[in-house]
């Protein structure tokens, strides 16, 4: 018999058991009677009566409890956590995930391994990568000084390091002043709406373009202005910023 279909009928007895403990007690307490001896005998009857559906109550309760937590325990595996798991790095995945892995080695042998190295190993490795694996900070904590809970909270602190991957090609949309009354929210919301970049991200499906809002490109007499690949362009509109996208795909 499986789990659930137990846990229905422990549920299914023990409210019925309810319900007869329930009733005897209405109708004991509107019964009655002038015999003495007729209300012990009764009494008597109705508490042996109660006390086996007690019993049996308890029984099922129990019962339910248990299917319950096979029920609960019998769930299939989901897909597998985020290797960052209350702020730290989980172990045991192998650096051979990553595309050139030596240069992770490499660059903890050039920078150092002291906690002070720290910010420039993850502006290395994500130079390198374009965003920060978390493989390659695995590697970090393993041939340096520095602890995931170091590694997790300086590349959170930091707006400029990256823990997904980017994608092709990277837009940045200014949203400094100039650009911001020129329009720029709006060159943004079609952007994404073009690039069908899903809410809460910033990268397309596809893995094409990543778009990001930055606070100034230095190019206000341009405005409103983007970058695709560090290549400027600038007195845009909605229109004119999806036809930039597609000349550089």
């Amino acid at each position: 018999m499986s789990a659930r279909r137990g846990a229905w009928i422990a549920g299914s007895v023990a409210a019925l058991c309810v319900v007869m403990l329930f009733a005897d007690y209405i109708v004991a307490a509107r019964r009655k009677t002038k015999d003495d001896a007729i209300i012990t005998a009764a009494r008597l009857a109705r508490k042996k009566r109660d006390n086996a559906v007690a019993w049996v109550l308890i029984g099922a309760g129990v019962a339910f409890v248990s299917c319950a937590k096979r029920i609960g325990g019998s769930k299939p595996p989901g897909p597998p956590r985020d290797v960052r798991e209350s702020g730290r790095l989980k172990a045991g995945c192998s650096q051979d995930w990553l595309p050139n892995a030596g240069f992770v080695d490499d660059a903890v042998a050039r920078l150092g391994r002291s906690k002070e190295a720290a910010i420039p190993l993850l502006q290395a490795i994500q130079g390198h990568y374009h965003y920060l694996p978390d493989e390659a900070l695995r590697r970090v904590c393993e041939l340096t000084e520095i602890t995931p809970a170091e590694i997790a909270g300086t590349s959170s602190f930091y707006a400029r390091f990256r823990r997904s991957p980017v994608g092709k090609h990277v837009v940045r949309v200014c949203h400094g002043t100039a650009c911001h009354v020129s329009g720029a929210r709006q060159i943004t919301d079609e952007l994404r709406r073009y690039l069908a970049i899903p809410e809460g991200a910033d990268t397309d499906p596809a893995r094409m373009f990543t778009l990001d809002e930055v606070a100034c490109l230095g190019c206000c007499s341009l405005a409103p202005v983007l970058m695709v690949d560090g290549h400027p362009a600038g007195k845009l509109t909605p229109a004119t910023a999806c036809e930039a996208l597609r000349e550089s795909a």
